[in-house]
């Protein structure tokens, strides 16, 4: 249990959550499931198509349900963000 505080006391801050490193931290998570980055935990790099497409696929819903509500560089971050990945997983997708 002390272990555990005193890891977290040495930790760095986390930023301040925005709408922009929500996004990020979920395009982090895309990334890490079409294998470009490795898993935090293990340090390996797997493939995993359904959760990248899932992941996208939130992304997406988000993009349609904040429509018309973002300042004009957070539409600009996930337009950018999703036909990043979009590309990506069409590269990969053996379908």
């Amino acid at each position: 249990m002390a272990e555990e505080k005193e890891q977290r006391q040495e930790a760095p801050p986390l930023p301040q959550v925005t709408f922009s490193t929500f996004v990020l931290s979920i395009n982090t998570s895309a990334l890490v499931h079409l294998g470009v980055l490795p898993e935090p935990s293990s340090g390996e790099v797997k493939q995993d198509l359904v959760l990248a497409k899932h992941t996208i696929d939130t992304l997406a819903m988000l993009q349609e349900k904040t429509r018309g509500n973002l300042s004009d560089e957070e539409k600009a971050l996930l337009d950018n963000i999703l036909y990043d990945l979009r590309m990506r997983y069409v590269g990969l997708d053996p379908a």
